[in-house]
């Protein structure tokens, strides 16, 4: 079957493994969204590292887990997302305020929703993790 979201199909593997208990993930296939999301994960301590495989396809991740993520999705469609609104974003998505993260791709790259707020940056949302 053909793979719609490359992104969502990853984040849902992360999910399921760590809600099994798994101390490793492999992701595939491999897309620089994937691999930018997973570097904010990593920013923040809820993943360990991730190992990036060449095989000279579509690639492939292996992630190893920290057992830290309760939930990570991804929003669909891509929403607008302004500075001012960010906050309204925050309360509908995460659980509290000093918990959990929203990943957003702005036009200076892609990072979380705290940083994005102090460079004063709004830009399109991908997805969320706490």
């Amino acid at each position: 079957m053909v793979r719609m979201n490359a992104l969502a199909d990853a984040l849902k593997s992360i999910c399921n493994a760590e809600k099994r208990g798994k101390r490793q993930v492999l992701i595939r296939p491999r897309s620089k969204v994937i691999e930018k999301f997973l570097l904010v994960m990593m920013k923040h301590g809820y993943i360990e590292d991730f190992e990036i495989i060449d095989d000279h396809r579509a690639g492939k991740i292996v992630v190893n887990l920290t057992g830290r993520i309760n939930k990570c999705g991804v929003i669909s469609p891509r929403y607008d997302v302004s500075v001012k609104s960010i906050e309204s974003w925050t309360t509908a998505l995460l659980p509290s305020r000093q918990f959990g993260y929203i990943v957003m791709t702005t036009s200076g790259g892609i990072m979380d929703h705290e940083e994005a707020r102090r460079k004063h940056l709004g830009g399109k949302i991908l997805g969320f993790f706490f």
